[in-house]
């Protein structure tokens, strides 16, 4: 049966525990493909600022490690949330490092890519820091490139948080 939306969901937090998306259920997540060693890496500060400005107000960011482009998360998962939190304060919820293309996808977004394809229909991830924006309802709203800093995020998390 297919997922209408992203409360059905299960994933593993970077301490190991389970995480059922539905203790979110009602609020706007914001999920990221991250990794430690990417040009992009830097955009934890800007994820981790809306973070702090909007968790008050409903928004989840997640981020999902993935060793999948130029191997730049080789680290484990305990390597992963240290640099995180060492190098750019993050204190929004890490999951588990995880494959977000092909068959290995994980099952989030195998259904994420499907539900928000990218340029030209293609449900592939290009590269890290692809950002996804759920609303409330649990659906898709819309998918970022890499290069969309967090920042310019901010009047479509505001919309989503105000549904």
């Amino acid at each position: 049966m297919a997922q209408d939306d992203v409360w059905g969901f299960e994933a593993q937090a970077i301490d190991g525990k389970r995480v059922k998306l539905s203790q979110h259920k009602g609020k706007v997540l914001l999920v990221v493909n991250t990794a430690s060693r990417c040009g992009f890496t830097p955009q934890f500060d800007g994820l981790e600022a809306l973070w702090q400005a909007y968790k008050d107000q409903g928004l989840v960011v997640l981020g999902f490690p993935s060793n999948e482009f130029g191997a730049q998360d080789p680290g484990s998962n305990d390597e992963i949330a240290s640099f995180c939190r060492m190098n750019f304060g993050v204190s929004f919820p890490m999951m588990g490092k995880i494959e977000v293309n092909g068959a290995q996808a994980h099952p989030l977004y195998q259904w994420l890519t499907r539900e928000a394809p990218g340029l030209m229909g293609s449900t592939g991830i290009k590269w890290n820091f692809t950002k996804f924006l759920v609303g409330r309802d649990g659906r898709t709203i819309k998918r970022y490139a890499p290069q969309d800093e967090p920042a310019k995020l901010v009047k479509d998390i505001e919309a989503a948080l105000a549904n």
